[in-house]
């Protein structure tokens, strides 16, 4: 040690709590058409979504807090979709990659929601189709920083 310090880090609990979250977001990836492979690349060694402290993806609701959905989504699926967003513990975000979930993509169809937005809160939108890996780990920055925006506000 040098001069006075003493290794001592004085905080309150809530601003660790929140610092934690900010950088150890669970996503759950509900795939379902390409934007999933995608992902899959957004979590290799080439693009290490692990700087960001979202490498640990969990396949239950029980244990994730960031909901990542991927492809389109149809209606026979959209009450799975939703049941597994109300399943997540709170704090919650939810991520839509790709144009199929963010507004049903080519998929102008009586069978396709139009924007998952319709049946869930969507916190951050990736467009493109499918979204380049770059854009996921932008959107996961841009979720970063909405969680210490809402940090600020209370």
């Amino acid at each position: 040690m040098r001069g006075n310090e003493s290794g001592v880090v004085t905080t309150r609990l809530d601003e660790v709590s929140k610092w934690a979250q900010r950088n150890s977001l669970y996503p759950l990836p509900f795939g379902t058409a390409c934007c999933a492979i995608e992902f899959m690349g957004v979590v290799s060694s080439v693009f290490d979504i692990s700087r960001f402290g979202a490498e640990v993806v969990r396949f239950s609701p029980r244990q994730s807090d960031l909901l990542l959905v991927a492809g389109t989504i149809n209606y026979k699926m959209g009450h799975v979709l939703k049941r597994i967003y109300e399943q997540m513990y709170e704090p919650k975000w939810v991520i839509s990659m790709g144009a199929c979930a963010s507004s049903g993509g080519f998929y102008d169809n009586y069978a396709t929601i139009q924007g998952i937005n319709q049946i869930i809160p969507v916190d951050v939108f990736i467009p493109g189709c499918p979204p380049r890996p770059e854009a996921v780990l932008d959107a996961i920055i841009k979720l970063q920083q909405k969680i210490d925006r809402e940090r600020v506000k209370k």
